[in-house]
């Protein structure tokens, strides 16, 4: 697959955009990721983009281990190999173990997950799939997450869900390991 938009250097992204992918890297042991030198060629754009995307992960009120699992989830469903590839690496610093990395793709039936996060999984798929939950598991969520919590999980899923629609449109190549 050849990119539609090549990512760009330290000239297309400018200081900002360079530095901020750099360190992107740093976190996840890689080059610096296509996704920011890609979108990064669209300076202010990127700048929003990177402020909301900050605030759903790693900011926000779910902790990281949930939201990892959500993300984990919407690539599988997506079939967007960037976002599983990288968020297989994050994933170990919000210690989940590469099993229940694996299990992520099985969904909310494997065994091992707790009622929460059975129930995290299950609102992902119906997002993905309906985009929209029913009555009955948004009840389900308010006995776990208050308002903060809820806007936040379905902000979460469809950022994730958009990201894959760019990144298969766009072509962006998999990140490569960090030369040691």
């Amino acid at each position: 697959m050849t990119a539609r938009i090549e990512p760009g250097g330290r000239d297309e992204l400018g200081l900002v955009g360079w530095t901020v992918a750099r360190a992107s890297g740093l976190v996840t042991g890689t080059e610096p990721p296509n996704l920011f030198r890609v979108l990064g060629r669209h300076r202010k754009l990127f700048r929003g983009w990177l402020r909301f995307a900050g605030r759903l992960m790693p900011g926000g009120t779910l902790p990281r281990r949930e939201k990892e699992l959500v993300i984990l989830r919407v690539a599988h469903l997506t079939g967007c190999a960037y976002e599983q590839e990288h968020h297989r690496r994050l994933a170990r610093r919000a210690k989940i173990s590469p099993g229940e990395v694996d299990r992520v793709a099985v969904g909310p039936g494997s065994p091992g997950w707790s009622q929460r996060e059975r129930l995290l999984l299950e609102a992902t798929d119906e997002l993905h799939h309906h985009h929209d939950l029913t009555d009955d598991t948004w009840a389900a969520l308010r006995a776990h997450l208050d308002d903060r919590g809820l806007i936040e999980l379905v902000l979460l899923v469809a950022h994730y869900e958009m990201l894959a629609t760019v990144i298969g449109t766009l072509r962006i190549p998999l990140d490569r390991g960090r030369r040691r």
